[in-house]
């Protein structure tokens, strides 16, 4: 099992080109799986077996985002070994994943977005680091790993736009507004530490997506916003407020970095419930 498991995560790194999180969450996963095939082997999985091992997952009363993410691992997994060879017939092709809810993301207003990102004082250096942190996540709506990774040679501060590795190492382009590009040449030119690294951290080293959360969840509490705020919120009011102003759903996507439209469309379901809002609050008739 070990040594397929290990071919397994070589093929989703090198081929598949999967983030280290997601590497780190599938061969968890199927660790897990192994404890519980024991000692059996895996050529003699079928699916009543899988059915087992579903069972066992469900007593562990996990919630249904994790469950699907388990049995996802478990799909992908025995589908390689089948393409492989390993296996005769994939036992896994029938499981089915619980149908998940997807939640409508949580957003700022703008008058919201304005107080929080100018909540950081900008006389000290971590206060002008903090403030380009909250300005270019609002401006580009990149994740809080591609923010993460960003290096000083890949922010042009002269044509307004950054290059961001996104999941499955895709590189693509994205614009950043003036405001954004003031912060980081404020910050750059009065750093202490001299680094390639764009964000750096106390310590003049690479600043990790936990101090990102850190950072953002400092502000939050700062300006007493009530709603429970993270880094994804600036990237969801990022989305709904192009919506909301004209932007067309294609356009969204490409900057958000999704591969499926279907993902971005979750924001259309945030701008159409402000619309009817609007539209019960305004229409004589409405009621």
């Amino acid at each position: 099992m070990n040594r397929y498991l290990d071919k397994f995560i070589t093929y989703l790194d090198v081929e598949k080109n999967y983030s280290g999180h997601t590497l780190l969450n599938y061969k968890l996963d199927l660790i897990e799986f192994c404890r519980f095939l024991d000692a059996q082997s895996i050529e003699n999985v079928d699916y009543l077996f899988l059915r087992r091992f579903l069972s066992h997952l469900r007593s562990m009363e996990l919630k249904p985002r994790s469950l699907s993410r388990k049995l996802s691992s478990l799909r992908s997994f025995f589908k390689f070994l089948h393409r492989e060879g390993h296996i005769k017939e994939n036992p896994a092709v029938l499981l089915m994943s619980p149908k998940l809810d997807k939640p409508l993301p949580k957003f700022l207003t703008e008058e919201e977005i304005d107080r929080f990102i100018e909540a950081p004082k900008t006389d000290t250096d971590l206060g002008r680091r903090d403030r380009a942190i909250l300005e270019t996540l609002y401006s580009t709506g990149i994740r809080v790993s591609e923010l993460a990774g960003l290096n000083i040679e890949h922010v042009d501060l002269i044509g307004n736009i950054a290059k961001v590795r996104g999941k499955g190492k895709k590189e693509r382009l994205v614009p950043i507004g003036n405001k954004a590009i003031e912060s980081i040449q404020d910050y750059l030119q009065r750093r202490k530490h001299k680094s390639q690294v764009l964000f750096l951290n106390k310590n003049g080293t690479r600043l990790s997506t936990r101090g990102i959360f850190n950072i953002t969840g400092k502000y939050i509490k700062l300006v007493s916003l009530t709603k429970k705020a993270s880094p994804h919120v600036l990237r969801h009011s990022f989305a709904t407020h192009l919506l909301n102003r004209g932007a067309d759903l294609r356009s969204v996507q490409e900057l958000l970095g999704h591969v499926n439209l279907s993902t971005t469309q979750i924001y259309t379901h945030v701008t159409t419930d402000r619309l009817r809002k609007v539209y019960d609050q305004a229409h004589p008739r409405a009621k």
